[in-house]
């Protein structure tokens, strides 16, 4: 538990066989809790790893972001420290100003094969493939926790030096630090109800 008790990451344990309905970007067709040995594994959705939290950082002379600490233990054991960055879409599938999805590989892996299954003529299939797939680029986290942003990813994010890491479960997003505060701004203010009868009787 992080101090004022936000936890950051977090072990999935299930205690019964359960199957997950699916969305892109999301939680995945399939998923499944099967039981080895003596623990439970949750298989096929987010490695088995949720990613919470937000921090401010600052990007080095190279481009170079240092994942917090908190991070590093889980995305060497879930990834291997591989990762993909590229661009963020929003809802309707238009880049996200001043914002990036950094995904561990195996997630990464897993929305490829989804995209793929998308019908090839459906034109917001289209954009997905030519800008979320076309602009991704393989990283490595290194022995220190840093991983290098792509200079035409940080062009096209508007990255210079403040940047803000934000867990998203199965993913980050690094944004810029003016669209983050922007993007707050938005959210505070508002009067966007898009998709809000989807969400039903969701309660927290």
């Amino acid at each position: 538990m992080a101090r004022g008790g936000a936890i950051r990451f977090q072990k999935i344990k299930y205690l019964n066989e359960i199957f997950l309905d699916w969305k892109l970007f999301g939680i995945y067709s399939g998923s499944k809790v099967v039981k080895s040995g003596v623990k439970w594994l949750f298989l096929d959705c987010f490695g088995g790893f949720l990613f919470r939290g937000i921090s401010s950082i600052n990007l080095d002379d190279k481009g170079r972001l240092a994942i917090p600490t908190r991070y590093r233990e889980e995305l060497q054991e879930c990834c291997d420290r591989q990762m993909v960055v590229t661009v963020a879409v929003n809802e309707q599938c238009v880049g996200e100003h001043g914002c990036l999805w950094l995904y561990p590989l195996p997630e990464w892996e897993r929305l490829e094969l989804t995209i793929s299954k998308l019908p090839t003529l459906n034109k917001m299939a289209g954009k997905l493939r030519r800008f979320v797939i076309g602009n991704a680029s393989e990283c490595e986290m290194d022995a220190q926790g840093r991983l290098l942003l792509p200079e035409k990813l940080r062009k096209f994010s508007q990255m210079d030096k403040k940047i803000v890491l934000v867990g998203q479960l199965n993913k980050f997003e690094i944004w810029n630090d003016d669209a983050w505060i922007a993007k707050e701004q938005e959210w505070l203010d508002g009067g966007d109800n898009d998709g809000l009868e989807e969400l039903g009787t969701l309660s927290f």
